[in-house]
């Protein structure tokens, strides 16, 4: 019998493994995180509700989207589980605004430079804010191969 040989490789196994992790529904606690509809959510509200006699007591989640704002609901058996996003938060020192992007700066000096300035308020308030010549540190939320700025402050002078 010829002895055959196997090459494998593991590496780009690909399966999402990083961005969630699976947590048993009624793990899941207020103001945590949780994936519903495909999407990174913040648990605003949740309530659980016993079925009959021999159903499953229930789990309604109340969420908000964490990048876009929007409230998702679902319902799902306390039993279950469900995702729960690693949602990743750094301050970076902004270094400049070109066509939209923030150049960004975090603490080891690596540079990032593929974060869009927020279309809000927000982002109105960071552009006048660095145009004004203020030294400024922006805070990125990250989850889900999304990444998105959500608030900056002055940095603190030296």
């Amino acid at each position: 019998m010829a002895e055959e040989e196997h090459h494998e490789t593991f590496e780009a196994a690909g399966a999402g493994a990083s961005k969630t992790f699976p947590m048993q529904c009624s793990a899941l606690r207020k103001s945590g995180h949780v994936v519903i509809k495909g999407r990174p959510c913040k648990i605003v509200d949740m309530s659980t509700s016993k079925t009959g006699k021999h159903g499953h007591a229930k789990v309604h989640l109340v969420a908000v989207d964490i990048f876009t704002g929007k409230k998702m609901e679902d319902i799902s058996p306390s039993t279950h589980n469900m995702d729960v996003p690693n949602v990743r938060r750094q301050e970076y020192q902004l270094l400049d605004i070109q066509d939209e992007f923030l150049n960004l700066m975090d603490t080891d000096g690596n540079s990032k430079d593929d974060v869009k300035i927020p279309d809000s308020e927000l982002g109105k308030q960071i552009q006048s804010d660095f145009d004004a010549g203020k030294d400024l540190m922006v805070t990125i939320i990250a989850a889900m191969d999304e990444e998105q700025a959500i608030s900056y402050k002055e940095a603190p002078q030296a």
